[in-house]
């Protein structure tokens, strides 16, 4: 959508409103001169929307009586799957726009819904609460989002300015071969041109994307959501974890969180996989053992021993405990 569309559309927003704006408030509003507004109002009249002229010190625009956008027909579970999807894509981070976009989008789509249906998604959103609330991240902007997922689409180049996590800036071309959203925030992943390997860079560090001529194929198979991930667990941590379990790949990888394990076969030794695991701290990694419910030794660090040693004390501890007893909680290292 071309600028000047996107803003004839926002003044219609802003009448709908209600009441009468003055012209230089529609054009602070808009950032554009009152000259334009004005353009911008005739159009609208040239769309048959009612715009009425105001004239007078407090003059302006204004809608005439009566006039209504049509109904959004929706059923009470596609409106609810709308709502609820602009809610949940703010919390998780997924949402490139500000949270004042989201609250707008919502509010445009509810003003159009049966009042009845309203009233009810209104109580669901007062009442609304989210246990797993997405760690802070900022998010992309939008421009370079649809701008690589348009040339991860169409196959074609782009160039990017980067910059990367120690502070330096760079200008490249990448291949975008596709777009993966993963724990709240935005990845591109494909060819770099500076070093001529398949790379995974962050949208919100892409200060600018702009389309280049050319266009390119996407390796045969090629998985952006499992490379991915695959390169995140192989960001250096404090800790490199390394765990032999008794299970298969399969039993063991979808309780283990994405991006940070990885999960390998191990040669001569049917029924076993290797886990490795990267970790700032060890005292979570017990529990995630634990709930894999199956036998696993130990290979590093040593430090992980005394962590699952300590957890299984406060299981003990609380398996022995007599009802009432308050149990002093083990001190973890």
């Amino acid at each position: 959508m071309t600028r000047p569309t996107a803003r004839v559309l926002a003044l219609l927003e802003i009448l709908q409103g209600g009441g009468t704006r003055t012209v230089a408030d529609l054009a602070g509003r808009l950032g554009v001169d009152e000259r334009t507004v004005r353009r911008y109002a005739a159009h609208l009249i040239d769309l048959d929307v009612p715009v009425r002229t105001v004239r007078g010190r407090y003059g302006g625009y204004r809608l005439a009586p009566g006039f209504r956008m049509p109904p959004l027909m929706l059923t009470d579970e596609e409106a609810l799957a709308v709502l609820l999807g602009l809610v949940a894509g703010q919390r998780a981070g997924l949402v490139t726009a500000s949270g004042v976009a989201t609250e707008s989008a919502a509010a445009k789509v509810r003003r159009v819904l049966p009042e009845a249906l309203g009233r009810k998604l209104d109580a669901l959103l007062d009442t609304l609460d989210f246990t797993s609330p997405a760690r802070p991240a900022a998010s992309p902007e939008t421009a370079v989002l649809l701008t690589l997922a348009e040339a991860a689409r169409d196959r074609r180049p782009v160039a990017v300015s980067y910059t990367a996590w120690d502070g330096r800036r760079s200008e490249r071309t990448v291949h975008p071969y596709g777009i993966v959203a993963h724990s709240g925030r935005w990845y591109v992943t494909g060819e770099d041109s500076a070093s001529g390997e398949v790379r995974t860079f962050r949208l919100d560090r892409i200060a600018a994307a702009t389309p280049a001529a050319g266009s390119f194929a996407v390796p045969d198979g090629f998985d952006p959501g499992a490379h991915v991930l695959s390169r995140l667990a192989e960001v250096p941590h404090r800790h490199e974890v390394s765990v032999r379990v008794r299970a298969t790949a399969e039993q063991v990888r979808p309780r283990l969180p994405a991006g940070i394990a990885a999960v390998t076969a191990i040669a001569g030794e049917p029924g076993w996989v290797r886990v490795r695991l990267r970790a700032e701290r060890l005292d979570w990694v017990p529990s995630v053992l634990a709930s894999l419910d199956r036998p696993f030794v130990i290979e590093t660090p040593d430090a992980l021993r005394d962590q699952v040693r300590t957890f299984a004390r406060g299981l003990t501890a609380g398996a022995d405990a007599d009802p009432g007893e308050i149990v002093e909680e083990p001190e973890r290292r």
